[in-house]
């Protein structure tokens, strides 16, 4: 079974078992997370509906990808700028695909907090 997941404003196609990289979120390794953004589902060429699904995953590295170097130059002016930027990333196992998430219905309401 694969998904098609959006986080970080990027789409990834997942199956179990696969590793993606994405922009960073917050978590240590070997924590726990759901990408509930699910936008497409199915196995072979048969689609199912995405109503409360669910893609599970574990958080494998928080890491930096390559150095990319941004260099401004003015010609004939002596201006020379020179800098360097590494975006953080994190490294994730999906574990499942297609858990379902408990919908509440029309009617009922989140029980209110008391302080």
């Amino acid at each position: 079974m694969f998904a098609i997941v959006r986080t970080g404003g990027k789409q990834y196609r997942v199956a179990a078992g696969d590793k993606i990289v994405i922009d960073k979120i917050d978590g240590d390794a070997g924590a726990s997370v759901t990408l509930g953004d699910v936008l497409m589902a199915g196995e072979g060429s048969e689609l199912q509906d995405v109503a409360g699904f669910t893609v599970a995953a574990e958080i494998i590295a928080q890491a930096k990808a390559d150095k990319v170097i941004v260099f401004k130059k003015r010609r004939r002016h002596n201006y020379r700028r020179r800098n360097g930027h590494r975006q953080q990333h994190t490294i994730l196992k999906i574990v499942s695909v297609g858990g379902h998430t408990a919908k509440q219905s029309e009617g009922e309401t989140a029980p209110a907090v008391q302080a």
